[in-house]
């Protein structure tokens, strides 16, 4: 990198310290040029609404007064840095402003971008986020983000219609921060993507030392980024082909090729002829790259196909637990039936999915659902299993995620009696033991 290049990067780090988060959370950094943050533990899910309608839940209070207003919104940025969403809620009920600024420029509609707090960002812009809002370096919740390699959030932001190549003080736009200030590591690759898949100026220097993305990506030995970001500068996906591009390189795994056809303008819930998304071709194959990239650019975890699977039902029969994690953000309908009229949970207890079962009972998913066979995930472990270690384990989970052993077949039978019947002495005993 070239000396105006190491100046601007030291500049930035420099700055970082002009607006930090308060003294107890000194690593929870407010400006956008803050170093890489560990992403949110969070996983529950957001909503998909592209253009949030006010969150109108609850009964608001009378407007405070000018002392109450003032420590509403302070309560309210103190929830944000704890990624407290159930208080940030019921404060924003009672009036307070998630657009309120502090005397760093903070604000919990700001705090949520930079820190990667997708279910409050969320909430944010249901209550009336200014999208556009500035921080004190002039930064875009977009920059803050791609700074962090947050890129569910970036893509969340792109859909609210925020500003792509907003450049702040330092003379940086998003592209250019998820490159000098990100480390080259996979959040940040997939944090560029989703931003080239949006449509971000490629080509667009940094001010203040005239070097673009791509030659940054280059100094720094980002060779995937770089190559990325030149396949885009190329417009290698003709637009007349691009939706079906977009196809094929969700089921083949292709991430970058997909990031390509929706900058080409692909449509995100193209269909092939088994009346498939891109997503569920890659959930299908679980191309879990492309599934990230299409769950923060608004793809439905929900559509069907001609065989009635979605996405999200299809992680059931592949049992993949990192497919399971990137639909989550999508915000997936548990409810949506299969059609044997089953829910994920019930074709991952038949085929010994013990991880995927571990996760999706934490979910909120039924584990008590009946499908149209007459069974419930229990009943098809002990049916349609073989008694053996992976099974057990299964049986063990639905007993302490609350499922009810009781519940029988059409016939009268028990999961206990089936057991018992087939002789899986094991998962008899397992029963027996938590009755």
């Amino acid at each position: 990198m070239d000396a105006p290049g190491r100046l601007t990067v030291a500049l930035g780090l420099l700055l970082v310290g002009a607006c930090s988060g308060p003294a107890q959370t000194p690593d929870a950094a407010a400006s956008s040029p803050a170093g890489p943050a560990a992403p949110s533990a969070s996983t529950a899910t957001p909503g998909q609404a592209e253009s949030p309608a006010p969150d109108r839940s609850g009964t608001p209070t009378p407007d405070p007064g000018p002392a109450e207003q003032a420590r509403l919104d302070q309560r309210l940025r103190d929830a944000a840095w704890a990624d407290d969403v159930e208080l940030a809620r019921r404060l924003i009920r009672r009036g307070a402003d998630v657009n309120a600024k502090d005397d760093t420029v903070q604000s919990a509609y700001l705090i949520s971008t930079s820190e990667g707090h997708l279910r409050l960002l969320d909430l944010t812009l249901r209550n009336g986020a200014r999208v556009n809002d500035k921080d004190s370096f002039n930064g875009t919740g977009l920059i803050r983000a791609a700074d962090r390699g947050h890129a569910q959030v970036v893509g969340r932001l792109v859909r609210a219609g925020i500003a792509l190549d907003h450049v702040n003080n330092l003379g940086w736009t998003a592209l250019h921060e998820a490159i000098i200030l990100g480390d080259g590591g996979p959040r940040y690759v997939e944090t560029v993507r989703v931003l080239v898949a949006a449509g971000a100026d490629v080509g667009v220097p940094s001010a203040r030392d005239g070097v673009t993305p791509v030659q940054h990506a280059r100094s720094r030995g980002y060779d995937q980024m770089a190559a990325l970001l030149e396949r885009a500068a190329g417009r290698e996906v003709p637009r007349a082909r691009a939706s079906d591009v977009l196809l094929e390189a969700a089921a083949s795994g292709d991430a970058d090729r997909s990031a390509l056809a929706l900058r080409a303008g692909a449509d995100l819930e193209a269909r092939d002829e088994r009346r498939r998304t891109p997503l569920l071709r890659a959930a299908t194959g679980d191309r879990v790259a492309v599934a990230r990239l299409l769950v923060a650019m608004g793809a439905d975890p929900d559509a069907l196909d001609d065989q009635h699977d979605t996405p999200w039902l299809v992680t059931g029969v592949t049992g993949s637990v990192p497919m399971l994690e990137a639909l989550l953000p999508a915000g997936p309908d548990l409810t949506i039936r299969n059609r044997f009229g089953g829910v994920s949970v019930i074709p991952a207890s038949e085929r010994g999915h013990v991880d995927y079962v571990r996760r999706v009972v934490r979910t909120g998913i039924d584990v008590d659902h009946v499908n149209d066979l007459g069974w419930t995930a229990m009943l098809e472990a002990v049916i349609l299993g073989d008694g053996g270690p992976a099974h057990r384990e299964i049986v063990r989970i639905l007993l302490r995620a609350g499922a009810d052993q009781t519940i029988a077949d059409r016939n009268g039978v028990t999961p206990l009696e089936h057991a018992e019947a087939s002789g899986q002495t094991g998962v008899a005993r397992i029963l027996r033991e938590a009755r």
